[in-house]
């Protein structure tokens, strides 16, 4: 505060005024200076003397201030002034010359516009005193303050609402809900402006407030959601803290009542009913029951079950999650004929158990399903449901395999028939008595083919075929001793020249198509044809296999190299079936290690494999191939001889291609333009007879004449062929003057027809009916295609030559 007051020499008389309740009181201090005067300051007087001043910095002034005068907030006096007049009072800084206003002459300051210490605490200001003649500061200027003293003018007001808060049911006395707070934008360090308190004005039957902290609480404990969800609670704040006088604000706010899981699950009826045909399929939903909930959200969520053992055994409870119903279910299939009615006894339970309040009760319910079995008309029902049958195959065909018996379950119990799905026995090999239900072999039965039969039967109503049931039935056939054993294949031995005896030649193993329930047992020995045998010897090995072995010493393949044994073979039975098998033996020769060298079966080998058909059939597809191929050589040869023909006569259709670009029209040097200019001189036709003959030089004796007569198709000799000119010329002209032409050697065309032409045909044949001269003859020398023609013109001239002679 010293420091402001540095290099100040004057006095200044401040006045602070305030309302203080009802009072006005102000104070009057006069301030000298300079404050901590410096040497050379020119507040020093002589002898050394210094002037002390008084500390300022602040005014104050009251807010809100209603009167109709400028309100006088202080005074600023100089120690120089002597109150002539020559000392000029400024201010500047926040507000002046606006809101404060100051006199020149005495230095008081009014406040001309009314001041909110809401909007603004306080303006900070400079002050200066000039010579009014020079408007040179006599003193350095001060800094001062003017604060802007609060008065209760705002009231408490709660900037966060709209509040909404919650509490559980059945909370216990005391239970925050939730804190509210007002702002007071007065001065909270002047006086109890700011100071506020909170009260009820609606809803105190429930809850409280504390009045310093705003926190919310419940006044009792027994708030029930399903009663009321919500309660508004009008919370007011006063300031001056609550004493009279003092301003006030209020707010809403809305407390929820959240749920608990304090009401059992509850079912409307003690007892449902439902119906459901007898036919119904495992798994039908018979009908939905529901148990109701005061509860809201998780605390409904509940649990079905059945809990009768009737109901258990026979229907099934689920929980839909989304509907909270029980589904009740067929879990067994009904009888109608058994039981009319069934009792379920259904109960729900909560899912979810709050454990504060197991005391209120049990939250389950139970209620009873009564469920009545509709009669249908039902198909047939197989009793017993035994699905196997079994029969011998060598039974006789009309022999009684089983019998299947089928009842109508109805209570009118109507006759039954039977059938075979044929579908299931195309063949027929069974038959069914219709009213017996006897199955019978339609056909011989052979076990060996088929082991097995499956085929449906149907049992229908005797008056009403639409009520079909069907089985499956296995019927197995039992195997009789009926197929003799057999070798297992066409057996084939070698033995060697030099064998000794008692070698092993071959083991003989044998198949047997029955199956016999104690098995397989089958006995070998040689057949009687082969008693008198002294090479070779049979020896059954016990185990359904024998061992054939030399009798003898060495072998000789010259004077035998085959040897056919015949083996016989005989089962156990019953009865005992047998069956004679040969095995061939063939004498080879061995090396010393006992190895087959060679064996004479070379014929044998070749004639098993080709048979003389064979061999002649293979020769004649050979020999076909051999002349498809002759005959498309020569096909080819003769194609290709006659195109080299044709391409030698015709050489006028060789044409040559040279990439190579002309010179245009001014080039006359690369090529000769009069040779080209001659094949379309029309002049020549026009001037002539029409046909150059042979007195005229003749066209066949130099190329150039050939070339003349190319355009001889021209059968009138009087042609004009001006408008063609003149047309061309025309169009030249116009390319001429055209500058968006091509350039010069660009090909034009113009589709320009002519005027009638008295021509009727194009071909030169038709010349012979108008009595031309003209002589054909220059066609011998167009080469070889055209000698036919010149043959047939040259002689059709020779006979009107001898006509008119």
């Amino acid at each position: 505060m010293a420091k402001g007051l540095q290099g100040f020499s004057w006095t200044m008389l401040l006045l602070f005024c305030a309302i203080q309740d009802l009072g006005v009181w102000a104070t009057h201090t006069a301030v000298e200076g300079p404050g901590l005067g410096q040497p050379g300051d020119p507040a020093l007087l002589a002898g050394g003397r210094v002037k002390r001043g008084w500390v300022w910095n602040q005014f104050f002034v009251v807010e809100e201030y209603t009167g109709t005068e400028p309100l006088y907030v202080g005074k600023i006096h100089s120690d120089s002034d002597e109150g002539d007049g020559s000392i000029k009072y400024t201010i500047s800084g926040e507000g002046a010359g606006t809101i404060f206003l100051i006199d020149e002459i005495t230095g008081d300051i009014h406040a001309t516009e009314r001041l909110d210490r809401e909007q603004k605490t306080f303006y900070t200001l400079r002050a200066q005193a000039r010579d009014r003649q020079t408007d040179q500061l006599l003193e350095p200027e001060s800094e001062f303050i003017i604060k802007v003293q609060d008065i209760n003018d705002s009231e408490p007001r709660f900037l966060e609402g709209p509040y909404i808060g919650s509490v559980a049911e059945l909370s216990p006395i005391g239970t925050s809900v939730m804190q509210v707070m007002a702002s007071d934008a007065d001065d909270p360090t002047y006086g109890s402006s700011a100071r506020v308190v909170y009260s009820v004005l609606e809803g105190e039957q429930h809850f409280t407030v504390d009045s310093k902290t705003g926190v919310i609480r419940t006044a009792v404990a027994d708030l029930d959601r399903e009663t009321q969800d919500r309660y508004e609670v009008v919370i007011r704040a006063t300031d001056m803290a609550g004493q009279l006088g003092g301003l006030s604000g209020s707010t809403t706010v809305t407390i929820v009542i959240t749920d608990v899981n304090d009401n059992p699950p509850r079912f409307p009826q003690k007892m449902y009913q439902f119906s459901i045909v007898e036919t119904a399929p495992v798994g039908t939903a018979i009908g939905r029951v529901k148990a109701e909930d005061s509860d809201v959200g998780e605390n409904t969520d509940m649990t079905y079950q059945v809990k009768d053992e009737e109901g258990v055994e026979m229907f099934k409870v689920t929980t839909d999650s989304n509907t909270q119903e029980a589904v009740i279910t067929v879990q067994k299939p009904l009888d109608y004929e058994s039981k009319k009615v069934h009792t379920v006894v259904v109960e729900a339970l909560n899912k979810f158990v709050d454990p504060r309040f197991v005391d209120l009760g049990t939250f389950r319910d139970q209620t009873i399903v009564r469920v009545s079995v509709l009669d249908v008309d039902e198909p047939p029902e197989f009793r017993p449901p035994s699905n196997l049958m079994e029969v011998q195959e060598d039974v006789h065909v009309g022999s009684v395999v089983g019998v299947v018996t089928a009842l109508d379950p109805d209570t009118a119990n109507h006759p039954v028939r039977y059938a075979i799905d044929r579908s299931t026995d195309a063949e027929r090999i069974f038959d069914i008595d219709a009213n017996t239900g006897a199955i019978v072999t339609g056909k011989v039965l052979d076990r060996e083919t088929a082991g097995w039969h499956n085929i449906t039967v149907l049992a229908m109503e005797a008056d009403n075929h639409s009520q079909v049931s069907r089985a499956s039935l296995r019927i197995r056939i039992l195997d009789v001793n009926d197929n003799p054993p057999e070798l297992a294949t066409p057996y084939e031995a070698a033995v060697c020249e030099d064998a000794k005896p008692g070698q092993l030649i071959q083991t003989i193993s044998v198949v047997d198509r029955d199956e016999p329930q104690s098995g397989h047992r089958f006995y070998f020995t040689l057949a009687p044809e082969a008693t008198n045998n002294h090479h070779f010897s049979l020896l059954d090995i016990k185990d359904n296999t024998a061992a054939v072995h030399t009798q003898r010493m060495g072998f000789n393949r010259q004077e035998q190299d085959v040897y056919l044994l015949p083996i016989l073979v005989v089962d156990s039975g019953p009865p005992a079936l047998s069956s004679t098998g040969t095995l061939t033996i063939r004498v080879c020769g061995c090396d010393s290690n006992g190895a087959i060298q060679s064996c004479n079966s070379t014929a044998y080998v070749v004639s098993a494999t080709l048979s003389p058909g064979a061999l002649i059939a293979l020769l004649v597809c050979v020999l076909i191939l051999v002349v498809l191929i002759l005959l498309i050589l020569t096909l080819k040869r003769h194609h290709k001889s006659h195109l080299t023909s044709e391409d030698d006569e015709d050489m006028r259709d060789n044409v040559i291609k040279y990439n190579d670009e002309g010179g245009g029209e001014q080039d006359t040097e690369a090529y000769d333009m009069s040779a080209l200019r001659s094949l379309y001189d029309f002049s020549e036709i026009k001037g002539g007879d029409g046909g150059g003959g042979p007195g005229d030089g003749g066209l066949s004796g130099n190329p150039t004449s050939e070339l003349h007569a190319l355009p001889q198709w021209v059968q009138s000799p009087d042609l004009d062929f001006s408008m063609f000119r003149d047309y061309i010329c025309k169009k030249v002209e116009q390319a001429d003057e055209d500058l968006s032409v091509p350039p010069y050697d660009s090909f034009q065309t113009y589709a320009f027809e002519g005027s009638d032409s008295p021509v009727p045909s194009l071909s030169s044949i038709n010349t012979w009916s108008s009595g031309s001269e003209q002589d054909f003859s220059y066609l011998g020398g167009w080469g070889p295609r055209f000698r036919q023609l010149a043959a047939l013109y040259a002689g059709r001239r020779g006979e009107e030559d001898s006509e008119e002679s």
